[in-house]
Protein backbone atom coordinates (compact mmCIF):
# COMPACT_ATOMS: atom_id res chain seq x y z
CA UNK A 1 0.00 0.00 0.00
CA UNK A 2 1.15 3.12 -0.49
CA UNK A 3 0.75 4.52 2.86
CA UNK A 4 3.45 2.04 4.53
CA UNK A 5 6.52 3.84 3.44
CA UNK A 6 5.92 6.46 5.38
CA UNK A 7 5.90 4.65 8.89
CA UNK A 8 8.99 1.98 7.46
CA UNK A 9 12.40 2.77 9.39
CA UNK A 10 15.33 5.05 7.86
CA UNK A 11 17.40 1.90 7.63
CA UNK A 12 15.00 -0.22 5.31
CA UNK A 13 14.96 3.26 3.16
CA UNK A 14 18.57 3.30 2.86
CA UNK A 15 18.61 -0.18 1.93
CA UNK A 16 16.35 0.27 -0.56
CA UNK A 17 18.34 3.15 -2.18
CA UNK A 18 21.59 0.82 -2.15
CA UNK A 19 19.63 -1.44 -4.37
CA UNK A 20 19.03 1.05 -6.96
CA UNK A 21 22.20 1.48 -9.41
CA UNK A 22 24.78 0.86 -6.86
CA UNK A 23 26.16 4.81 -6.60
CA UNK A 24 23.99 5.51 -3.70
CA UNK A 25 24.85 3.09 -1.60
CA UNK A 26 27.61 5.53 -0.46
CA UNK A 27 25.05 7.72 1.89
CA UNK A 28 24.39 4.46 3.78
CA UNK A 29 28.06 4.56 5.07
CA UNK A 30 28.22 8.06 6.90
CA UNK A 31 24.98 9.09 9.68
CA UNK A 32 23.17 12.25 8.16
CA UNK A 33 24.79 14.58 10.65
CA UNK A 34 28.33 13.32 8.79
CA UNK A 35 26.73 14.01 5.22
CA UNK A 36 25.76 16.89 6.19
CA UNK A 37 29.41 17.92 7.41
CA UNK A 38 31.23 16.64 4.25
CA UNK A 39 28.40 18.39 2.22
CA UNK A 40 29.33 21.93 4.06
CA UNK A 41 33.04 21.17 3.13
CA UNK A 42 32.00 20.27 -0.23
CA UNK A 43 30.16 24.19 -0.20
CA UNK A 44 33.65 25.93 1.12
CA UNK A 45 35.92 24.09 -1.44
CA UNK A 46 33.28 24.48 -4.51
CA UNK A 47 34.40 28.43 -4.75
CA UNK A 48 32.36 29.03 -7.87
CA UNK A 49 29.15 27.12 -6.69
CA UNK A 50 28.61 24.96 -9.91
CA UNK A 51 28.48 21.82 -8.05
CA UNK A 52 31.84 20.10 -9.47
CA UNK A 53 35.68 20.87 -7.65
CA UNK A 54 37.47 22.11 -9.91
CA UNK A 55 41.01 22.85 -10.37
CA UNK A 56 40.19 26.48 -9.88
CA UNK A 57 38.23 25.80 -6.85
CA UNK A 58 40.86 23.47 -5.18
CA UNK A 59 43.88 26.88 -6.11
CA UNK A 60 41.11 29.17 -4.93
CA UNK A 61 40.42 27.35 -1.16
CA UNK A 62 43.94 27.09 -1.20
CA UNK A 63 45.18 30.67 -1.28
CA UNK A 64 42.49 31.66 1.18
CA UNK A 65 43.93 29.23 3.41
CA UNK A 66 47.41 30.51 2.31
CA UNK A 67 48.45 28.48 0.27
CA UNK A 68 49.25 30.91 -2.88
CA UNK A 69 52.30 28.74 -4.43
CA UNK A 70 50.08 25.53 -5.36
CA UNK A 71 51.87 23.83 -8.34
CA UNK A 72 49.30 22.95 -11.64
CA UNK A 73 50.72 19.42 -11.86
CA UNK A 74 49.37 19.07 -7.78
CA UNK A 75 46.34 20.30 -8.68
CA UNK A 76 46.27 17.76 -11.49
CA UNK A 77 46.74 14.91 -8.81
CA UNK A 78 43.57 16.41 -6.77
CA UNK A 79 41.60 16.04 -9.19
CA UNK A 80 42.61 12.88 -10.60
CA UNK A 81 42.29 11.06 -7.53
CA UNK A 82 38.26 10.77 -8.98
CA UNK A 83 37.27 8.90 -11.82
CA UNK A 84 35.49 11.83 -13.46
CA UNK A 85 34.33 15.32 -12.89
CA UNK A 86 33.66 15.44 -8.92
CA UNK A 87 30.38 16.34 -7.70
CA UNK A 88 29.36 15.65 -3.80
CA UNK A 89 28.39 11.89 -4.44
CA UNK A 90 31.88 11.71 -6.01
CA UNK A 91 33.65 13.69 -3.19
CA UNK A 92 31.78 11.53 -0.17
CA UNK A 93 32.53 8.40 -2.20
CA UNK A 94 36.35 9.64 -1.99
CA UNK A 95 36.35 9.71 1.59
CA UNK A 96 34.42 6.70 1.88
CA UNK A 97 37.21 4.80 -0.26
CA UNK A 98 40.00 6.92 1.90
CA UNK A 99 38.13 6.26 5.42
CA UNK A 100 37.79 2.46 4.91
CA UNK A 101 39.22 0.80 7.85
CA UNK A 102 40.85 3.83 9.01
CA UNK A 103 42.10 4.64 12.36
CA UNK A 104 40.23 7.74 13.12
CA UNK A 105 42.93 9.69 14.71
CA UNK A 106 44.78 9.14 11.16
CA UNK A 107 41.76 10.49 9.72
CA UNK A 108 41.78 13.37 11.76
CA UNK A 109 45.56 14.31 11.38
CA UNK A 110 45.31 13.98 7.63
CA UNK A 111 42.91 16.25 7.93
CA UNK A 112 44.70 18.70 10.08
CA UNK A 113 47.67 18.04 7.10
CA UNK A 114 46.41 19.90 4.74
CA UNK A 115 46.44 23.10 6.56
CA UNK A 116 49.98 22.11 7.70
CA UNK A 117 51.70 22.05 4.01
CA UNK A 118 55.20 21.89 5.62
CA UNK A 119 54.21 19.01 7.69
CA UNK A 120 55.36 21.07 10.94
CA UNK A 121 53.10 18.99 12.99
CA UNK A 122 51.13 22.74 14.29
CA UNK A 123 49.21 25.27 12.93
CA UNK A 124 49.46 28.84 13.60
CA UNK A 125 46.56 29.80 16.53
CA UNK A 126 45.20 32.66 14.63
CA UNK A 127 44.64 30.36 11.70
CA UNK A 128 42.84 27.69 13.68
CA UNK A 129 40.89 30.38 15.80
CA UNK A 130 39.97 31.97 11.63
CA UNK A 131 38.65 28.87 10.84
CA UNK A 132 36.48 27.83 13.52
CA UNK A 133 34.81 30.82 14.31
CA UNK A 134 33.98 31.54 10.32
CA UNK A 135 33.44 28.64 8.81
CA UNK A 136 30.36 25.74 8.88
CA UNK A 137 29.40 25.17 12.62
CA UNK A 138 31.16 28.57 14.11
CA UNK A 139 32.78 28.08 17.29
CA UNK A 140 31.53 30.73 20.14
CA UNK A 141 34.26 33.19 21.92
CA UNK A 142 33.67 30.32 24.69
CA UNK A 143 34.32 27.20 22.87
CA UNK A 144 37.72 29.02 21.74
CA UNK A 145 38.07 30.06 25.51
CA UNK A 146 37.54 26.36 26.23
CA UNK A 147 40.11 24.75 22.98
CA UNK A 148 42.72 27.65 24.08
CA UNK A 149 42.89 26.38 27.89
CA UNK A 150 42.89 22.76 26.97
CA UNK A 151 45.31 23.05 24.23
CA UNK A 152 47.37 26.10 25.03
CA UNK A 153 49.55 27.50 21.90
CA UNK A 154 53.31 27.62 22.45
CA UNK A 155 55.17 31.03 22.72
CA UNK A 156 55.38 31.38 19.06
CA UNK A 157 51.20 30.91 19.07
CA UNK A 158 51.65 27.42 17.40
CA UNK A 159 48.92 24.62 18.06
CA UNK A 160 50.06 21.16 17.86
CA UNK A 161 47.32 19.70 16.37
CA UNK A 162 48.68 15.75 16.98
CA UNK A 163 47.76 16.23 20.58
CA UNK A 164 44.51 17.58 19.94
CA UNK A 165 43.70 14.70 17.23
CA UNK A 166 44.85 12.06 19.99
CA UNK A 167 42.39 13.54 22.70
CA UNK A 168 39.73 13.41 20.53
CA UNK A 169 39.83 9.64 19.70
CA UNK A 170 41.30 8.63 23.14
CA UNK A 171 39.88 11.24 26.05
CA UNK A 172 42.30 13.14 28.33
CA UNK A 173 44.99 10.45 29.80
CA UNK A 174 47.79 10.54 28.02
CA UNK A 175 51.10 8.36 28.93
CA UNK A 176 54.25 10.72 29.48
Amino acid sequence: TPGTYFGAPKKAKRRQQQGEGGSSNVFSMFEQSQIQEYKEAFTIIDQNRDGIISKDDLRDVLATMGQLNVKNEELEAMVKEASGPINFTVFLTMFGEKLKGADPEDVIVSAFKVLDPEGTGSIKKEFLEELLTTQCDRFTAEEMTNLWAAFPPDVAGNVDYKNICYVITHGEEKEE
